[in-house]
């Protein structure tokens, strides 16, 4: 399954190019009871349910592949009969109206999604049929195959907030009426799946909202395959193993943690002459965890600690490098870097000119301040009194009257040097 398999499934989703020919759903209150069940041709609905119920639909192709929408394979054993690949197929060909499998379906749900209040479950029953494309992506007019499925949407319900508003009966604004609402989708599944413009009847395509949550009880009771953490479970797991193993010895815990995603990002990402090209996934093995913690000088039982902490986790599923990586942080990152840098070349530039103006006074052997006639040049008189001091002495000077003449007082230190007009002076 890709990017690409995705969208072409879901640009479909719309008025004009939708073919999805069934509707059921069964309301759940907050006690896990049914409260109603539905169950509509699609296309005789009205317009605005018609919309409002697709825009639910779509919401469940939505998000990153990976992280948001997820292949999940069927084992041997749930596609023998009596398995949940069988049980989900024979809802498909039934066309949403085996009442019997309907119920069965929702009874899984209820049971299994873990959700305090009430929620929706809708499927949607559609055949797409898939158009013949040449290499270069332009389609004919024929049928490679017709590609019919369900597509799960399980929605929270909220009640609306509470607020004033209108009330026409009675012409005068008063507390609004609250209603349920039926909420996005925040777990949902396509079977069969989706992968290279073909089905695979050997899995599905799993939709979570949440990434920080995969939800592994509704993939293992209701749809019976085998659990998969999201991209954002992943990189959670690294983190929190990276952290358990050097917080202990290092105090940079962090900075070496995003010196790690950094490196990843460089084996993982594709160099600037291939950025158009789909870069192969790199699978984290022992000897790229070797490396990359040698780099870092990870050493010790540190390095023995990581390595162990992601061989027990990710034993059964080598995370990709990518998954890895908190992009928003690296680039948060070398934002940081960047201006760090800049500030160090701006206290440099800002030591040179006070080094340089500093040494522009010095009037070599003549014993003379130069006159360039700038000033005059300028239209301003010549100043009588030229001064150039050291900055940090700057915040000295000061101006009092004495003898009835105003004058400047710079205080001297014993230690300190005074050069007026190029000659050393004594004070």
């Amino acid at each position: 399954m890709t990017k690409k398999d995705i969208l072409e499934l879901k640009k479909r989703l719309n008025k004009t190019d939708c073919s999805i020919t069934r509707l059921c759903g069964c309301y759940v209150d907050n006690n896990k009871n049914k409260v109603l069940t539905l169950s509509e041709t699609f296309l005789n609905l009205d317009d605005e349910e018609f919309y409002k119920y697709l825009d639910l639909s779509r919401k469940c192709l939505s998000g990153t592949v990976g992280n948001n929408l997820m292949q999940l394979d069927f084992p041997e054993m749930e596609e023998a009969p009596g398995g949940r690949q069988q049980f989900l197929m024979g809802i498909k060909e039934s066309g949403l109206k085996n009442e019997e499998l309907l119920d069965r379906f929702y009874d899984l749900v209820i049971e299994h999604y873990d959700y305090t209040g009430n929620f929706l479950i809708l499927l949607f029953k559609d055949a797409y049929d898939v158009i013949t494309k040449t290499n270069d992506g332009l389609k004919l007019d024929e049928s490679e195959e017709v590609f019919d499925y369900l597509l799960c949407a399980v929605c929270p319900v909220t009640l609306s907030k509470p607020g004033l508003g209108y009330r026409e009966e009675e012409n005068r604004i008063g507390a609004r009426i609250r209603d349920w609402v039926v909420g996005a989708p925040d777990t949902g599944f396509i079977f069969p799946a989706f992968s290279d413009r073909s089905a695979d009847i050997h899995s599905l395509i799993y939709y979570i909202k949440d990434t920080k949550d995969s939800r592994p009880e509704f993939v293992e009771n209701v749809l019976g395959c085998s659990a998969k953490r999201t991209a954002t479970e992943q990189h959670q797991l690294f983190s929190s193993i990276v952290k358990q193993a050097l917080s202990p010895v290092r105090d940079d815990t962090e900075e070496v943690l995003l010196g790690l995603q950094e490196s990843f990002q460089e084996i993982a990402c594709p160099d600037e002459e291939d950025i158009y090209e789909q870069p192969e996934p790199v699978i984290l093995t022992d000897d790229l965890v070797d490396e990359v913690l040698a780099e870092h000088k990870i050493l010790g039982d540190a390095a023995r600690h990581i390595k162990e902490g992601i061989s027990r986790e990710f034993e059964a599923e080598p995370p990709v490098l990518q998954n890895l990586i908190d992009e928003k942080a690296l680039e948060k990152n070398a934002r940081k870097k960047e201006e760090q840098q800049l500030r160090l070349q701006v206290q440099n530039l800002q030591k040179e000119l006070a080094e340089k103006t500093f040494s522009a006074f010095d009037t070599g052997e003549s014993g003379q301040v130069p006159d360039d006639g700038s000033d005059a040049a300028a239209g301003r008189p010549a100043p009588n009194v030229m001064l150039r001091i050291k900055p940090e002495k700057a915040a000295f000077i000061r101006s009092e009257i004495i003898d009835g003449q105003k004058c400047l007082v710079i205080p001297v230190d014993e230690d300190e040097q005074v050069n007026v007009n190029g000659v050393d002076t004594m004070i």
